[in-house]
């Protein structure tokens, strides 16, 4: 989201420690059953006093969905634009996707899970952003596939493959583990691209 983890909370302003701590609460205890009363009290305010900052909880998950979705949509804009092939895009479109879910893991777990809470309309423009997503990333396998650069498959089971080895990042990254988020974005890379089978090449260790 608008910082990173490790960032001081003593920089941010009220409403951005609330969300924060909004964020943290989510994906430990689930949007359901965190309360604007725990949210006050984690950040050390009356309960009352929270909602001089935001609304309500959903407000909070609002913005954490809809923040990281224009995220994810921004990297994919540049990507697409640039005069490369569309495996360097690949490449390129995982490894902005592993660097935004690993910038702030608690967010994108949020953004992950918890977008089932939305209510509508935001639901449905939620649902919708995701399907575009998908969707771009799609045209551009359908389009590798065309230009002979990848096998002829289906690019829909690629795609949806993909997000989900992508996304599932959030299940075991570490930010102090032994794989930083380029050496997951290679790795991933080489196996979707080239797979496990041996050619007899020297393939870059992971690290």
């Amino acid at each position: 989201m608008g910082v990173t983890e490790n960032q001081s909370s003593a920089k941010l302003t009220r409403k951005e420690q609330i969300e924060n701590t909004a964020t943290a609460l989510f994906k430990e205890r689930g949007f359901s059953a965190t309360s604007m009363r725990d949210l006050a009290s984690e950040v050390g305010i009356e309960a009352a006093s929270i909602y001089a900052h935001v609304r309500s909880k959903e407000e909070l998950l609002q913005s954490i969905c809809f923040k990281m979705a224009q995220e994810f949509f921004g990297e994919l804009a540049g990507i697409e634009a640039q005069p490369v092939t569309f495996t360097q895009k690949l490449r390129l479109i995982m490894a902005a996707h592993v660097k935004l879910i690993t910038r702030n893991v608690a967010a994108s777990a949020v953004f992950l899970q918890e977008w089932r809470h939305l209510s509508e309309p935001h639901l449905a423009d939620f649902l919708q952003l995701r399907e575009k997503y998908e969707q771009r990333i799609r045209t551009l396998v359908r389009q590798g596939i065309e230009a002979g650069e990848f096998v002829p498959t289906d690019d829909r089971f690629v795609t949806r493959t993909l997000l989900s080895s992508l996304n599932g990042i959030t299940q075991w990254y570490k930010l102090d583990g032994e794989l930083s988020p380029e050496a997951i974005a290679n790795g991933l890379a080489d196996l979707f691209l080239t797979g496990l089978v041996s050619h007899k090449d020297d393939r870059p260790k992971y690290h």
